[in-house]
């Protein structure tokens, strides 16, 4: 499921993974926390490394953050939808990653800060980003010079990426999405067998099938096992036909490898354009831990992705 060269750097990867999973330790993370003092660390673990360069704008009633390419006319629209378990996060901690986005791939990237659980449980966040995404459909065009749109996320992010697109088809305004970039994504909130703790690498991970039970309970509360897993909540249970390509990567190690792969093997089954990137031995948020197998994974996927951005979209 991955290239001769990542299966020789495998050492490598490991060695990086070792170094840098100590910094996702978080106090709090542990059962027996209440609930309020765990969020509470979550999202202060969770500090913006803001830029001057982005700007805050409300878009559909949500704040976002918006970030242009340097002197030159934006060739897409980028909505990203950053990650945080749905219980936290916000767009100023994605600022330098989406900054460099719209650097080097010369698109306008749009983050909102969509509503987050305990708080505002299901369909809040998922409501948030269908409406900063269907006034992209709008008046992107307007607004940016350009109406392509792309759009893509990390874990929650990924999740609720592929929920408004669902939303966006069904709504018959999926034309000029020309993509789906899904990083780590949750797609079962019912649990698949890796979010239980059968992983096919017992490798280190950044989460943990309590953590995910927590987040679960957060953001769904009172819901069973079977109505975790309306297509409308899990996306792995959506009928998929008719969604733009998608590129999905996922770790071995990761708690979430059997939503991509489950994902993954369903949009094929479905004849949709997907582009599938495994990194062996590689946890959640990979993309913390610099070695080969990420820089390959960050090599293919602005390749996908400028791939798409001069692609016609379909009539």
């Amino acid at each position: 499921m991955w290239s001769d060269e990542l299966e020789q750097a495998r050492p490598e990867t490991r060695a990086a993974v070792v170094a840098g999973i100590g910094l996702f330790n978080r106090e709090g993370d542990v059962a027996g926390v209440p609930q309020a003092e765990r969020i509470a660390k979550r999202r202060a673990a969770m500090a913006p490394m803001t830029v001057p360069e982005a700007l805050d704008r409300e878009i559909a009633g949500v704040r976002c953050r918006v970030y242009l390419p340097d002197g030159s006319a934006p060739r897409a629209v980028y909505l990203h939808v950053h990650g945080g378990g749905m219980v936290s996060g916000s767009p100023d901690v994605m600022d330098v990653p989406n900054l460099r986005m719209a650097r080097d791939l010369g698109v306008a990237v749009v983050s909102p800060d969509y509503r987050k659980a305990p708080e505002h449980p299901f369909p809040a966040g998922p409501d948030d980003v269908t409406a900063v995404a269907e006034w992209l459909v709008e008046h992107a065009a307007g607004e940016f010079g350009v109406a392509r749109l792309l759009m893509g996320g990390e874990s929650a992010g990924a999740y609720l990426t592929a929920v408004v697109a669902l939303r966006l088809r069904d709504r018959g305004r999926i034309a000029a999405v020309a993509g789906l970039n899904l990083v780590f994504g949750i797609y079962d909130w019912g649990h698949t067998p890796s979010q239980r703790g059968r992983r096919p690498h017992d490798g280190p991970d950044v989460l943990s099938p309590e953590e995910i039970d927590f987040v679960t309970g957060c953001y769904l509360p009172g819901l069973t096992i079977e109505q975790r897993r309306d297509p409308a909540i899990s996306p792995v249970y959506a009928d998929l036909r008719g969604l733009p390509p998608m590129f999905l990567s996922v770790g071995t190690t990761d708690h979430l490898v059997d939503d991509t792969l489950l994902l993954a093997g369903r949009a094929a089954a479905a004849e949709l354009d997907v582009e599938l990137f495994v990194l062996p031995e590689m946890p959640h948020a990979f993309m913390a831990f610099p070695c080969t197998a990420t820089t390959r994974w960050a090599e293919g996927t602005a390749a996908w992705l400028d791939g798409l951005i001069d692609r016609p979209l379909p009539r």
